[in-house]
């Protein structure tokens, strides 16, 4: 993360990124940034979620508060503003994921601490999952 808050995207994941992006408040601690058609489709299934449920609601705006469309830049780089760098406390040293249908972006720390933790118990995470 460079110190104007801009951050290189990985060339692998640009072309994904060609017709718009959406950068969010994630879970976990980091953000996600998606494809625009991608978030298109997650608002189009969030908005039929019910409102009477507080659970909903609170997903529903744990994603959408602050989601902001960026750009990027001829150098592969977007704009991260601060309210989401402080969200998810990057510093200078990130980590970009792809995650199937989105980009998760890290702290490094909190990667290293968070994928060391799940790595620990993958056993146990799998056997909770119904995947068939």
């Amino acid at each position: 993360l460079e110190a104007k808050n801009r951050l290189s995207i990985p060339s692998k994941f640009r072309s994904q990124l060609a017709d718009g992006a959406v950068l969010s408040q994630g879970l976990d601690g980091c953000l996600f940034l998606y494809p625009k058609a991608i978030w298109d489709s997650l608002i189009t299934k969030l908005s039929q979620l019910p409102l009477t449920k507080e659970t909903a609601r609170s997903f529903t705006r744990s994603l959408s508060y602050g989601a902001t469309e960026v750009e990027i830049d001829s150098l592969g780089r977007i704009l991260v503003p601060d309210y989401l760098r402080e969200f998810a406390g990057l510093k200078s040293a990130c980590i970009i994921a792809g995650a199937i249908d989105r980009i998760e972006i890290w702290d490094k720390s909190k990667f290293v601490s968070y994928t060391t933790t799940i790595n620990s118990h993958r056993e146990e995470i799998a056997e909770k999952l119904e995947i068939s």
